[in-house]
Parts: C-alpha cells; structure tokens; sequence
C-alpha cells in the first residue's frame, strides 16, 4: 500500500525514432499536462531507444521516483516492438495469450476486409501475467496495467490518438478509482497577452508578484505569437480557486494593455466572439503573410458568418489591378510603408462590402531587405467606421517566425480597435 501523501508520477517514450530526432515526443508532454491536471505531479521523463535493457533501466529509475509510470511506444507487431516482453522481463511475468486479445484481432481484420490475420499481430495478444488489459478501439495495440508491490507501470500505444483515447477513456479512472485519497489536483489559469516581449513583461509584473498568496507559482510562456503567464496552485486544502482569484485581481491591472484571452483560447476565438457579438465582419488584404491571417481565421468553424474573405495581393500589379491602389504611392511611399497597409485594410474592406478590415505589408525574408526597408519590417493596418490606424514594427527571426509574429500584431490591433483601446 502506498502511504499517506502525495502520489508522483513519471513518463518513459520508447522508440528509436525519438532518439534521432525525426519524431517529437508529443506524448510525454500531452501526459504530462494530464496527470497534473489530475493530481498526479510528474516527477520526470525518460526517452529511450527499442532496446530491451534500456526500457528497463529507464522503468526502473522511473520507479525511484514515483509510484505510476507510464509507457508509450513499442507495442505494435513488428520486430523491433519490444516493451511487452521487456516489462514482463523486469517484474519476472510470464508472457500469456489471452484469447480475448486474439478474437478481437481476428475479428479487426475481417471487418477492415482481411481474410486472414497476419501472424506477426499475434504478439500483441500476449500480455504480462496477472496484467489489466485495456481495449484499444483505434488499433490492435492494447493498453495494460501491471501493479507490482504498490507501483504500477501502465503501457500505452505510441501512436497519439491510440495513447490518448486509452488515457482519457481508461487511465483516469483507474487512477482516479485506486488513488483518490492520494491525488491532490492542479489549479491554474491562464493568461495570454501579445504585443510585448517577456522580458518587458516581467519588468511591468516586478513587484506585482510578491501579493501573491503562498503557494501560487507563475511561469512565463513565450512563443513566436505572443507571451501567456500562467499560474498554478495545489489545491491542498480546497482553497485553491481562492488563491488564483486573489492572483488574478493582482495581474489584471498591469497586463490588461496587452491581454486578449484566457486559458487556451486563441485571439481568433476571442476576435469571433466580438464580432458575432457586434452583428459585424471583416475582410483581409494581406502580402507579406500569404494569406496566413485569413487561414487562422477560417482554421475556426463558423468563420463565415463574420469574415467576408481575403486577398493576397502579393504583387504590385495585384496591389493595383484588384485592390486599385494607384502605382505612383507605391512608388512613392515604397510597398511597406503604411500608406499602402492603410489602403490594403480601406480597399478590402470596400471590395468585399465588410464593416472592418485589415492590411498587412513587409518583408518577411531571408531576401528581399535593404538598408531602408530591412528584412523583418512590417507595416500593418485596421480599418473600420470610417477609420484607420497604422502600425510599423521590425519582427526578428526567420521567415516563418516574421510572419507568425507579423499576423499576430495584427490581429491583435484588430482586438484593440473592437475593444475600443486604439483611440
């Protein structure tokens, strides 16, 4: 029996693609979120190769540390599928098949139109003795749970949507069934800004921080389309949304400038609601985004009903013959300046019959820069009632991180302009 206190939990991703980088362990970080959520602190995480010592080295030191491990990966058919065996190696069970196990294969492969199992999917129907078994209805990998003096490893398939129906379907209430009293669950929220690098950030937040009630951490979260700050309690004694309360009447004040949402709600989410809200919709003239701005917004269902469309007028002669803007401004003002994003955000908007628009040129690189109009450069515009304001900025990074970020101020200005905070 595990005593009294707070349960850990560890993470160990097999598989030898993971090693050479040519696949991300998106596993062990979506697990990882899980278990916290559930109570069950993660205490570390292991990657190792298809190597039948080494999945047992990485368990056992796993084990030191906590008292439910997960694995994930190796527990297909093929033969460098090595987990099964290699667990029941290290807990001294013997390999069984299970007819249960043996019929379901069967019968996969006749409804999928097979007339005969491949022999080789028959090891997956040997499981470690006195295991749990758990259905996979996505594949022929099952989940399993063998408990062994108090600890319990749990194998899971590594492909991700298997993995996480087993997780979500099977693995939290067993956890939730055998460890409640043991299991003290993660509260946090989530704050997300855009527009101010994390180091100014924390510059704003300097001293804010220390109101905060014991117990509460904060953790800054940069990414190429802005900055969340997220904070975290254990709510040991049931007082915990109390705490982040008290937090978030601290944070609010000094990062509402640049706040757009909570939680994980993208600013298209947070823009849509505003819209739908208002009865209005927007259209987009973009260049240097490529029509990144109308994707983001369209990636959400129902963008129809608010977003009229875009153009990507990448070209000058685009810029003129469909946008009409006249040729000797270009000339003049040069294509990123923000005149022309002024009259990208005007002339979509008009075009396409909308209440708001938005208009986006620069130079997104590598190529293309010059000591006047430097690689990174954006001008980017808002348009509604009548009005316009214009924004210039020099966006660092790569093509595709200069874009990401230029897309982003630009929705964001956009947030500004509906939530009144431009003027």
């Amino acid at each position: 029996m595990i005593e009294s206190r707070v349960m850990n939990s560890a993470v160990v991703a097999v598989g030898n693609e993971l090693l050479i980088g040519k696949t991300v362990d998106t596993n062990g970080s979506w697990l990882s979120e899980k278990l916290t959520d559930l109570g069950v602190p993660v205490a570390g995480r292991w990657v190792t190769g298809d190597h039948p010592g080494s999945i047992q080295d990485c368990i056992k030191d796993a084990l030191e540390k906590a008292d439910i491990v997960i694995v994930t990966g190796g527990l297909g058919p093929t033969s460098d599928d090595l987990t099964r065996p290699a667990v029941a190696d290290l807990f001294h069970r013997k390999l069984i098949e299970d007819p249960a196990l043996v019929q379901g294969l069967y019968d996969r492969f006749s409804t999928m139109g097979y007339n005969s199992l491949p022999q080789r999917n028959l090891v997956q129907a040997k499981v470690p003795e006195g295991a749990i078994v758990i259905d996979n209805k996505e594949g022929t990998a099952p989940g399993l749970i063998i408990e062994d003096a108090g600890r319990v490893v749990i194998l899971l398939p590594g492909v991700p949507r298997e993995m996480k129906m087993i997780f979500d379907l099977e693995v939290k209430e067993y956890i939730n069934s055998q460890f409640r009293s043991h299991l003290i669950p993660t509260l946090e929220r989530t704050f997300n800004t855009s527009g101010i690098p994390e180091s100014l950030l924390a510059e704003e937040m300097a001293g804010h921080t220390d109101k905060f009630p014991p117990d509460v951490s904060l953790a800054f979260l940069p990414g190429l389309q802005g900055v969340s700050l997220r904070i975290t309690t254990p709510d040991t004694d049931g007082k915990g949304l109390v705490r982040l309360g008290l937090c978030e009447e601290v944070l609010m004040p000094v990062i509402a400038p640049h706040f757009y949402s909570m939680g994980a709600t993208d600013i298209v989410d947070t823009l849509a609601s505003l819209l739908l809200s208002a009865k209005k919709n927007l259209a987009v003239g973009e260049s240097c985004t490529g029509g990144l701005i109308s994707k983001r917004i369209t990636d959400r269902p129902g963008s129809s009903r608010y977003f009229r469309g875009g153009i990507i007028a990448y070209d000058i002669e685009t810029k003129s013959s469909v946008l009409g803007i006249d040729k000797q401004i270009i000339a003049t003002k040069g294509v990123v300046s923000q005149e022309v994003a002024s009259l990208l955000a005007e002339r979509s908007t008009r075009l396409m019959n909308a209440d708001f628009g938005i208009g986006i040129t620069g130079v997104a690189g590598p190529g293309g820069g010059s000591s006047d109009v430097p690689v990174g450069k954006v001008c980017y515009a808002v348009f509604g009632d009548g009005r316009v304001h214009t924004f210039q900025k020099v966006f660092g990074g790569n093509r595709q991180a200069v874009r990401t970020r230029a897309a982003q101020a630009a929705l964001f200005s956009f947030f500004q302009m509906l939530t009144n905070k431009l003027d």
